[in-house]
C-alpha cells in the first residue's frame, strides 16, 4: 500500500515540479531581459521556495537548522555533503540572504528548462570533471566573484552524490581554488540527512513519500593558517558528526 501512495503522490510532485520549471523559466528570462540579473535571482529565489515547499505534497517533512549566526559582511563558502538533486533547492531558499552561487556540473548548464538559464547568469562555476584545468579555472572566478561582491559560493566536495547517505572523502582541490581569491571567506559546512532516502534512484520516480529532510547548517571555519586539505578534514569530521 504504501509503495502505491508512493507512486501516486510522486506523480503528483512531479507534474508540480515539472510546471514550475516550464513556467520559471519563462519569467526568468523575462526578468533578466527587462529588469536584469538582480530581478532574475529573485524570480530563483521564489521558483526554489516553491520547489522546496512543494515536497509537502508527498507528506515529506522539511526541517533547516542554523546552529550559528552567519556574517553578512564578508563571503562565505558553504561546504556541503550530497545526497540528492533536491539538496540544492532548500540551500537556494533557506540561504537566499547570502546569494549562494554553485559549483556545478557543466552539463547541466543546457537542457533543463530554469535550472540551466539560472546557471548561465548566476556566475555558477561550470566545471568539466575530466578537465582540470578547466574545472580550476571556472572555479577561481566563482571565488574572485564571491570575494569582490561579498556573496558565497556553494560545494559539494564529495563529487558526486552518495545515494547510501555514506559521504565520500571530500576532495581538497575545488576548496583550494575557491579560497585562494577569496581569502576573507568564512568556510561554512552544512550537514544534509535524508534526501537519499527521499529520492533513491537514479531518476525521480518514485519519491519516498512521508520522508524527513533536513539541512544543518554549522559553524563557520576561520581559513586562516589551515591549507584546503585541513579545512576538508574539519568539514566533513563537522558534518560526520551530525550524520552520526
Amino acid at each position: 500500500m504504501k509503495k502505491i501512495l508512493d507512486y501516486i503522490l510522486s506523480s503528483v510532485y512531479l507534474v508540480y515540479f515539472g510546471l514550475l520549471l516550464v513556467v520559471f523559466h519563462v519569467i526568468q528570462v523575462i526578468a533578466f531581459t527587462i529588469f536584469g540579473e538582480k530581478a532574475q535571482q529573485k524570480v530563483v529565489f521564489s521558483l526554489n521556495f516553491m520547489i522546496t515547499y512543494g515536497w509537502y505534497l508527498t507528506g515529506t517533512t522539511i526541517n533547516f537548522r542554523q546552529m550559528f549566526a552567519l556574517p553578512t559582511n564578508r563571503p562565505i563558502i558553504f561546504i556541503s555533503n550530497h545526497q540528492s538533486t533536491f539538496d540544492i533547492p532548500a540551500i537556494y531558499w533557506f540561504l537566499r540572504k547570502y546569494h549562494p552561487i554553485f559549483v556545478s556540473k557543466k552539463e547541466l548548464a543546457n537542457g533543463v528548462p530554469s535550472i540551466s538559464y539560472n546557471l548561465r547568469k548566476s556566475h555558477a562555476a561550470l566545471i568539466d570533471r575530466k578537465d582540470g584545468k578547466q574545472a580550476v579555472g571556472e572555479i577561481l572566478k566563482l571565488s574572485k566573484y564571491i570575494q569582490d561582491n561579498n556573496c558565497s559560493a556553494v560545494i559539494f566536495p564529495e563529487g558526486t552524490r552518495s545515494r547510501s547517505g555514506i559521504m565520500k572523502p571530500f576532495v581538497a582541490g575545488g576548496i583550494a581554488a575557491l579560497i585562494k581569491k577569496a581569502p576573507d571567506a568564512l568556510i561554512v559546512p552544512i550537514a544534509i540527512q535524508g534526501n537519499n532516502l527521499f529520492d533513491p534512484n537514479k531518476g525521480l520516480f518514485p519519491l519516498v513519500s512521508f520522508s524527513t529532510l533536513s539541512w544543518t547548517v554549522l559553524e563557520g571555519i576561520e581559513p586562516k593558517g589551515k591549507n584546503a586539505d585541513e579545512i576538508a578534514q574539519l568539514a566533513q569530521a563537522a558534518i560526520q558528526k551530525i550524520l552520526g
